[in-house]
């Protein structure tokens, strides 16, 4: 029996209709961009395997490292313990944030950075004795799967089951220059009763709702806003953090600076979970009290992982050198160019391009969204062409990771010019 045949029996895939997914496809190694399945056939990985794999896969300087800490320390309980790993890769990420951040909460993935970030914001206003309740977040946001970052997320397929369930949140327009004048008089309503927690937003790339993008000044505007009535501000910087959108993070296109940050996915360089929620000492001093109901009521059992925070160090190590910084820019700018070529496409909606992300979202004559059908017709065809995409619905996105050549770049422009041109 094959891997595959093995998996139908006993597993169940994340965002898959088992009844009528095609088998999942069963990878024995994976090499630089390249995906290699039990068949011997391979894939260049164009996502980055669900945007994580920041410098291919199997990095020897990562797996080298990865190796020496297991040899020392593989797990330790992270209450009342601490080790070098934790705090080191705390005052890197502090350092690299470049801004008014003192403190750093692990948690295990994207979803729980976000639900401790909304807790942390709730607790905050209780803790200070003025407790508030009111969340803002953007329509077609989504921050993960787990009920706050639900709750904070675009009621669709995702959540609908739980719609009931999820707390209340007021949700507003992503902000564009069109439409600036009329978010912030919608926003200073929605705040004008004094009993906002929060707002919390992917900066300027909405990842996992078509990678739809938006407007820095504005998003800007907003978080100064927030400042002047004392509302917390959240960045969503699970996907946009570590160059994804050519900068190290997508806050650093903002001149106003967001509370608290959350990160995960491209922070281990995609070896290792590991998330993490970033936030000030104005906050963290909120929850230092002699009353222990002030504690931050908050864990899991791989706290701080010594693997998952000596990967993280590892993938700074390589984010930080020159070769990697040039073939970001040099990705940014292949992308511009393949937008350039193809955005007058008949086929095409928009094609729209921020750093290392290129998303193209076509025209199919059907409501966009996730559930199109036509992305069931896209994996199986770059499949075929040696090619891993998961599109978004009717958007086709291509992010890869940081160390594909030129080659391996038009391998990936070709085959969508070979799309639009015969589907």
């Amino acid at each position: 029996m094959t891997i595959s045949e093995r998996d139908l029996k006993v597993i169940w895939h994340p965002f898959t209709q088992a009844k009528t997914a095609a088998h999942p496809v069963a990878i024995v190694k994976a090499e630089g961009c390249w995906l290699f399945d039990e068949n011997g056939n391979k894939y260049l990985d164009a996502t980055s395997s669900w945007w994580v794999n920041a410098h291919g896969h199997s990095h020897p300087y990562i797996v080298k490292k990865i190796t020496e800490q297991i040899e020392q320390l593989d797990h330790i309980i992270f209450a009342g313990f601490t080790h070098e790993p934790a705090v080191k890769l705390a005052e890197r990420l502090i350092e690299k944030l470049n801004g008014n951040y003192s403190r750093i909460f692990y948690s295990d993935n994207g979803s729980t950075s976000v639900e401790v970030a909304l807790k942390m914001a709730f607790q905050y206003y209780a803790n200070v004795g003025a407790p508030r309740k009111k969340i803002i977040a953007l329509k077609n946001a989504y921050h993960g799967d787990t009920f706050g970052a639900m709750s904070v997320g675009e009621r669709n397929a995702f959540s609908a089951p739980f719609n009931d369930l999820l707390f209340n949140v007021h949700f507003i327009d992503a902000p564009k220059q069109s439409n600036r004048e009329e978010i912030i008089h919608q926003f200073n309503v929605l705040i004008s009763e004094k009993n906002t927690a929060a707002f919390i937003f992917e900066p300027l790339v909405q990842g996992a709702n078509g990678m739809k993008m938006y407007d820095a000044k504005t998003l800007s505007e907003l978080i100064k806003i927030c400042k002047l009535n004392n509302i917390i501000t959240i960045a969503d910087e699970v996907f946009t953090g570590f160059y994804r959108t050519g900068k190290a993070f997508a806050k650093d296109y903002l001149s106003e600076q967001p509370d608290i940050i959350c990160l995960s996915k491209t922070l281990t360089g995609g070896t290792l979970p590991l998330g993490v929620t970033v936030a000030p000492e104005f906050i963290y001093n909120a929850f230092l009290s002699n009353d222990k109901l002030k504690t931050f009521f908050h864990g899991h059992s791989f706290t701080a992982n010594p693997l998952s925070c000596t990967a993280a160090l590892a993938s700074l190590d390589l984010l930080e050198e020159e070769k990697c910084l040039n073939n970001i820019d040099f990705i940014s700018k292949k992308h511009i160019e393949f937008k350039a070529r193809i955005k007058h496409h008949p086929k095409i909606l928009e094609a729209r391009t921020l750093g290392t992300i290129l998303a193209i979202e076509l025209n199919t004559n059907e409501e966009s969204g996730y559930l199109n059908p036509i992305s069931e017709k896209i994996t199986p065809y770059f499949l075929n062409k040696s090619i891993y995409l998961r599109p978004l619905g009717n958007v086709i996105y291509f992010t890869p990771p940081y160390t594909i050549s030129e080659e391996e770049l038009n391998i990936v422009y070709d085959a969508i010019d070979e799309w639009l041109r015969i589907n």
